[in-house]
C-alpha cells in the first residue's frame, strides 16, 4: 500500500455510493442512464432511438474498450464561461447557436467574427447520453473518459488544486452513477502548482474507484517532461502505479507553418504540431533519464505516439553516436541508460488514434501487440455530413485494428488487463 493512503481514509469512506440501484443492462431495455450536461444534476433515465442501438460487427467478437475520449465536465465549463480571456467559452448572441470555445490564441482574434472563433461545443462535448449514445451506435464497450485540453495548466496553483479535487469528484460521480460500469475515467493533476501539492492529488486518487490514470500535459509543471522538479511527481506515480495519459495541446510555435496557415484551417496544427509535441516531450523523458530513475513507470502515449514510430531508430542512433552521452564521450552522466527499445517494451503503451492501418502496424511493431489500445478521440473529429450516425474518423480506426493479427487485444482485450476494468 501506497504510503500515504492512510491520510485518505475518512475520504474514502465519503465516497461510497453503495446505495444507487442498478438497473437492468442496457442491452435488454431501450433506456441509458444520464447525468445531465449541468451542474450535479441527479441521474435520471431517458428513451434513446432505437437505432441508438445499432452495434458494430466487431462487437460480437469481442469487447471494445476506447481509452482516449474526452469529455468536458459541467464544472470545467462553468470555469471556462468564467473567463475572459484564454482559454475561454464565448456564448453567441444567438442562442440557439453552441458557445465557441477559444482555446489558442490564435482564435482569440477580433477580426474574425464570433461565429467562426475557435471551434463550436454543442452537447457532444458533456453531455454523458451523447457519450453513451456514440458508444453505442459504434459497438463500444466500455469508455475511459479524460477532460479534454487545455486541463488546468492555465490556473494559479491556489485555483488549480481546488478545480483539479472538484472535476476528479466529479469524474468519479458521473462514473459511479453508471450502474453497467460502462465507464472510468483519467483524473486531471493541478500542475499548474507544488509537486508537493501535484503528489498530495496522484495519492488522492487512489481512492477514486473510477479512476483509472492520469491525463498529462506535454509541459507539465511548466518546462517540459524533463524537468528534475518533476521526480516527486513520478515518483508518487511509480509508487501506486498510475498510468499517465500523455496528451498534446500546444502544438509548435506558428511561425512553423507559414504566412498561408490561416487558409489551412487547424490541419497543420492538428495533423502536424500534435504529434511532433508530443514526439519531442517523450524523448527528452527519456533523454534526461526518467525511466532509468523510475523503471516501474507506465505511460500510454496519444495518437499511437505521434511520430515516435517512424523515429524511434532515428533517435536512437542519434544517441548511440552522441560523443557527450556516457560511454561514447568524456564519461559523464548524461544520456540514458535504458535503450529506447526496452523502454517501448517496458513502459510505453499507444492509443490506436491512427485512423492508417499502415500506421497501426508501426505501432505495434515498435511497443508490442500487447501495448497498442483502441481509442476513437470522441467528440473531436466529428462528421461533417447532416445527420450522419457513424464517424468516419472512428470507422477508421475501426478498419485499421481490423486489419491487424492482434484486432481482439488492441479492441479491448490489453486495456482490461492494464487498467483492471470490469466487464
Amino acid at each position: 500500500m501506497p504510503r500515504s493512503w492512510g491520510r485518505w481514509g475518512p475520504y474514502a469512506c465519503r465516497m461510497q455510493y453503495a446505495g444507487l440501484m442498478c438497473r437492468p443492462p442496457f442491452w435488454e431495455r431501450d433506456l441509458v442512464p444520464l447525468v445531465v450536461a449541468e451542474k450535479k444534476s441527479s441521474s435520471r433515465l431517458i428513451a434513446l432511438p432505437k437505432e441508438a442501438k445499432t452495434v458494430n460487427k466487431m462487437a460480437s467478437s469481442s469487447k471494445i474498450v476506447d481509452v482516449h475520449t474526452h469529455i468536458y465536465t459541467p464544472s470545467y465549463l462553468s470555469l471556462l464561461r468564467s473567463r475572459t480571456t484564454v482559454p475561454y467559452l464565448l456564448d453567441l448572441p444567438d442562442k440557439d447557436a453552441p458557445p465557441r470555445l477559444i482555446i489558442l490564441p490564435s482564435d482569440d482574434d477580433a477580426s474574425i467574427p464570433p461565429e467562426s472563433r475557435g471551434r463550436p461545443i454543442d452537447t457532444s462535448y458533456s453531455s454523458i447520453q451523447e457519450k453513451l449514445r456514440f458508444m453505442n451506435i459504434h459497438g463500444i464497450s466500455i469508455s475511459v473518459i479524460s477532460l479534454a485540453n487545455p486541463w488546468l495548466d492555465f490556473l494559479s496553483p491556489e485555483e488549480g488544486i481546488k478545480w483539479a479535487k472538484t472535476i476528479n469528484d466529479e469524474l468519479q460521480e458521473i462514473c459511479a452513477k453508471n450502474c453497467e460500469k460502462r465507464l472510468y475515467a483519467f483524473a486531471t493533476l493541478p500542475l499548474s502548482a507544488s509537486p508537493d501539492n501535484v503528489v498530495d492529488e496522484i495519492y488522492r486518487l487512489s481512492n477514486l474507484l473510477s479512476i483509472k490514470g492520469t491525463i498529462f500535459s506535454t509541459t507539465a509543471l511548466g518546462s517540459g517532461l524533463d524537468d528534475p522538479a518533476l521526480d516527486l511527481i513520478w515518483n508518487a506515480l511509480e509508487d501506486t502505479q498510475t498510468l499517465i495519459f500523455l496528451h498534446p495541446h500546444y502544438g509548435l510555435p506558428n511561425e512553423v507553418y507559414g504566412p498561408k496557415n490561416a487558409d489551412y484551417g487547424h490541419v497543420l496544427p492538428l495533423a502536424l504540431g500534435f504529434p511532433l509535441e508530443t514526439t519531442i516531450a517523450f524523448t527528452r523523458m527519456w533523454l534526461s533519464g526518467v525511466f532509468d530513475r523510475f523503471p516501474t513507470l507506465k505511460i500510454l502515449i496519444a495518437h499511437a505516439g505521434g511520430t515516435l514510430p517512424f523515429l524511434s531508430g532515428r533517435i536512437e542512433s542519434c544517441v548511440q553516436h552522441e560523443r557527450s552521452f556516457e560511454p561514447n564521450g568524456d564519461g559523464g552522466n548524461r544520456g540514458p541508460k535504458r535503450d529506447l527499445r526496452t523502454v517501448f517494451r517496458e513502459n510505453v503503451w499507444l492509443d490506436a488514434v491512427v485512423y492508417s492501418e499502415t500506421s497501426l502496424k508501426a505501432a505495434i511493431a515498435l511497443v508490442g501487440k500487447e501495448n497498442v489500445m483502441f481509442g476513437t478521440d470522441h467528440p473531436f473529429f466529428p462528421p461533417l455530413e447532416e445527420g450522419a450516425e457513424k464517424w468516419a474518423s472512428v470507422e477508421t480506426n475501426l478498419t485499421a485494428v481490423a486489419g491487424t493479427e492482434a484486432k481482439d487485444m488492441v479492441m479491448g482485450e490489453n486495456a482490461v488487463e492494464l487498467l483492471g476494468l470490469s466487464i
